[in-house]
């Protein structure tokens, strides 16, 4: 029998367990003994909320930092590789999307380990669903570039692309510099481009609006600073 990989999903920020993530889902990642995680503490902040039947003193957490090498994630897997079970979770949301844990997917499928993603908060998904934007044709980029110049030409571009390709295009920021982007965005892209504003998602600082850009820019800027947000935006082609 293989050993079974779980990709278990986390919270998008302060919110009960209930809410954001199936009851089943709870049961499975109270009973796992062994954890991979981005972030040892974030994931015993998890486990915490959830309540777990082991004391969190006696569940393995393995680090997948960036001193993490592939012999140490097939050594974390090796143990499960004819049975058993383990957990892979992400910083937020959901493992191995946007995120490191992809490495360990990938790990486990070379190794014969069956892998099983549950159902949880994707800031991605929520983001896109809520928007109003094209559902059907998406990019997510992650993250634009610091430099100011480099991210207004890069903000640029990808609305070239949404025009071309009636493509939504999906991005986040460091929450601290979400003022900044904001403000590139605005002042950056046309006036007829839909931008929406995804904030602190399945959390009771819940914020998403969609105005095209000519609209945001009469209107209060939101309030940002340190929430996790996500920006959308989808550009008018050719006669439309």
């Amino acid at each position: 029998m293989s050993g079974i990989l779980h990709l278990i999903p986390v919270s998008l920020g302060n919110a009960p367990p209930e809410r954001w993530l199936p009851a089943d889902v709870r049961s499975l990642a109270s009973r796992l003994d062994t954890y991979i995680a981005e972030n040892a503490k974030t994931a015993r902040a998890f486990l915490k909320a959830i309540g777990t039947i082991r004391p969190l003193q006696e569940i393995t957490i393995h680090t997948l930092d960036q001193k993490a090498r592939p012999d140490d994630i097939r050594a974390w897997l090796a143990p499960i590789a004819k049975g058993g079970e383990i957990g892979l979770v992400s910083e937020a949301g959901c493992p191995a999307v946007a995120d490191p844990g992809a490495t360990v997917a990938r790990a486990a499928h070379a190794m014969g380990i069956q892998v099983r993603p549950w159902v949880g908060p994707s800031s991605i998904l929520l983001g896109l669903m809520a928007s109003g934007l094209d559902g059907q044709r998406f990019a997510f980029h992650g993250y634009a570039p610091v430099d100011a110049a480099e991210r207004l030409k890069q903000l640029k571009e990808w609305e070239t692309l949404s025009a071309r390709h009636d493509q939504t295009q999906l991005l986040i920021e460091t929450p601290y510099r979400n003022g900044a982007m904001f403000q590139t965005l605005i002042d950056g892209l046309r006036g007829d481009t839909l931008l929406c504003v995804a904030r602190s998602l399945t959390t009771d600082e819940e914020w998403v609006q969609t105005h095209p850009v000519s609209a945001w820019k009469s209107r209060p800027a939101p309030s940002l600073d340190k929430q996790p947000t996500l920006f959308l935006y989808l550009a008018h082609g050719k006669g439309k």
